[in-house]
C-alpha cells in the first residue's frame, strides 16, 4: 500500500458506530456518533481531501472533549484526572499528525487515523461510560449545567476517571 492509496479496502475498516458505543447519554452518544463519521470521512478520504477532513476531525474533538472536561470540572473532578489527561494527549497528537501531514506525511496521518479507531471503543466504553455514569447519579444535564441532586458528588476531588477501577474517591 502506498500512502496516496485511500483505506477503503484495506484490512482495518473504518470504526463503525454500534449499539456497543451508547452510553444512554443522548447528547454524549451524538457527539461520539459524529466523531465515529468523521473518523471514517478520514480514513476513507482520497489524499486531496485527508487533511481537510483531519482538521475538521480535530475541531470536532477539541469540542467534544472541551464539553466532557467541563462535565468533569463542574462534577468534582480534579483538574488533572486521567480522563482530561488523555484528552489533552489524544488532541496534542492530533494536531501533530496534522503538521507531519501538511509536511507530506500522508501516511502518518492515516495512521492515526487507524490507531484512533481502535483507541476510540476502549475509551468511550471505560472513562466516557463512567462519567455518564457519574453524570447520571449526580441528576446532572449536560445540555444546561444544572445538577439534580448535588448532594450524590464525592466530598474530594476525583483524580482517575470516575470509574470505581481507576478512582477510590469515584462515584460510578
Amino acid at each position: 500500500m502506498t500512502a496516496s492509496t485511500p483505506l477503503t479496502d484495506t484490512p482495518h475498516p473504518a470504526l463503525q458506530w454500534s449499539d456497543a458505543l451508547v452510553l444512554d447519554m443522548p447528547v454524549m452518544d451524538e457527539t461520539h456518533q459524529e466523531f465515529v463519521e468523521l473518523l471514517a470521512e478520514v480514513v476513507h478520504a482520497p489524499d486531496d481531501l485527508l487533511l481537510p477532513r483531519w482538521s475538521t476531525l480535530i475541531a470536532h474533538t477539541q469540542d467534544h472533549f472541551d464539553r466532557e472536561d467541563q462535565w468533569m470540572q463542574d462534577t468534582g473532578f480534579a483538574a488533572g484526572n486521567c480522563h482530561a489527561t488523555q484528552h489533552k494527549i489524544i488532541l496534542q497528537v492530533m494536531r501533530e499528525g496534522e503538521a507531519r501531514g501538511h509536511s507530506g506525511e500522508l501516511a502518518v496521518v492515516r495512521q492515526m487515523a487507524r490507531e484512533l479507531g481502535l483507541w476510540f471503543p476502549q475509551h468511550a466504553q471505560s472513562m466516557d461510560a463512567s462519567l455518564a455514569l457519574h453524570l447520571r447519579s449526580a441528576g446532572y444535564d449536560p445540555a444546561t449545567g444544572t445538577m439534580a441532586q448535588p448532594e450524590r458528588l464525592p466530598q474530594a476531588q476525583i483524580h482517575g476517571c470516575g470509574g470505581v477501577t481507576c478512582s477510590d474517591t469515584a462515584t460510578a
